[in-house]
């Protein structure tokens, strides 16, 4: 049957991230410490899969590398598929197809987003269903706006954003987290025009009537750290427990409880005279001075140092950003010398 082969998309510019993305590409952002890419491959990991692929094009460079280092740690095989001009979900999919010869599926996922759903059971009713593509869907956030996946009470997919596919009566809408499991023939159906090629707008509504395209709805974690204020929560949410850790994501691991709901690093120095506050997070190497305050919902990046009369409340310290002494980072992301509000 071959294997299962895992694909991040991490192509995109995060253009609502910026400044922050000016210098880091978004699915390599720190969160808790652990780039974003890493969360998806361990996720990936989790379900079986050893061999994943990524797409590349803003910093591209900066982007495999991160890619590479935490399919390393994890023990994958990667591939990467670089892009000159961005190609789109489809377009991405026909540029990397012989990075995925010989998969019996492959699972998509969109690597701006930190998400937490079984991907084992998915990839097994992906297979039980016969499908070309299964959409993985979530309830729709309460008051959010995004586009819907609405499906039959078969559980095929009728119709995408209001306006793809062929629609019909008594539909259920859901939201799209991002994620896909495809059936290797699914490349087949992806067009070498437009190159910018869209799953949902170009390969997926052609299909929908014969029930080709089908819905999977779970429950599970998601954000898409769409803005600065979408980054911190999922700091938060990471911290909080809301968002679990991964085997081979674990921001905690090798960290010891300093205070309640304060954990840090071996290598940190964490003087004692400094005020903490739960739930925080201080890496590796970093310091934080008498008469700092760390904390609540605070992380401290890898050699970063907040020095006294300093304070990092509701924040991320990237690494080695170095606070003033009383400088304070409230709702916000320092990362360098740039301080971001959120």
């Amino acid at each position: 049957m071959g294997d299962t082969v895992g694909m991040v998309l991490c192509a995109g510019l995060g253009t609502r991230l910026r400044p922050l993305t000016n210098a880091v590409p978004k699915p390599a952002v720190p969160v808790c410490g652990v780039p974003l890419v890493r969360w998806s491959l361990a996720l990936l990991a989790r379900a079986g899969v050893t061999r994943a692929v990524v797409n590349v094009h803003h910093l591209p460079e900066a982007m495999a590398l991160a890619a590479r280092e935490a399919a390393r740690a994890l023990g994958m095989s990667l591939a990467v598929s670089p892009e000159p001009a961005i190609a789109g979900t489809g377009g991405a999919l026909r540029e990397a197809r012989p990075h995925l010869a010989g998969a019996s599926a492959i699972v998509v996922v969109n690597g701006d987003i930190l998400f937490d759903v079984e991907l084992g059971a998915a990839l097994a009713a992906h297979r039980a269903s016969g499908a070309l593509a299964t959409m993985l869907l979530l309830p729709m956030p309460a008051g959010a706006r995004y586009a819907s996946v609405e499906v039959d009470a078969t559980g095929a997919v009728r119709r995408i954003a209001g306006a793809f596919g062929p629609g019909g009566e008594g539909l259920t809408p859901w939201h799209f987290p991002g994620v896909h499991v495809l059936s290797p023939e699914l490349l087949d159906r992806v067009p070498a025009a437009p190159f910018e090629c869209d799953v949902n707008r170009h390969v997926y509504p052609p299909l929908m009537a014969s029930g080709g395209v089908r819905g999977l709805p779970l429950t599970g974690y998601w954000n898409d750290l769409g803005t600065p204020a979408r980054y911190l929560e999922a700091s938060r949410d990471v911290l909080a427990g809301r968002m679990p850790p991964v085997a081979g994501a674990d921001p905690f691991a090798g960290t010891v409880e300093l205070a309640p709901g304060v954990r840090a690093a071996a290598s940190a120095r964490v003087d004692r005279a400094a005020r903490l506050v739960g739930p925080a997070l201080v890496l590796d190497g970093a310091i934080v001075e008498a008469g700092a305050e760390v904390g609540p919902n605070a992380v401290v990046g890898r050699a970063a140092r907040v020095p006294a009369g300093a304070r990092v409340r509701e924040a991320v310290l990237w690494d080695g950003t170095a606070l003033a002494p009383g400088e304070r980072v409230d709702r916000a992301i320092a990362a360098g010398g740039e301080r971001v509000g959120g």
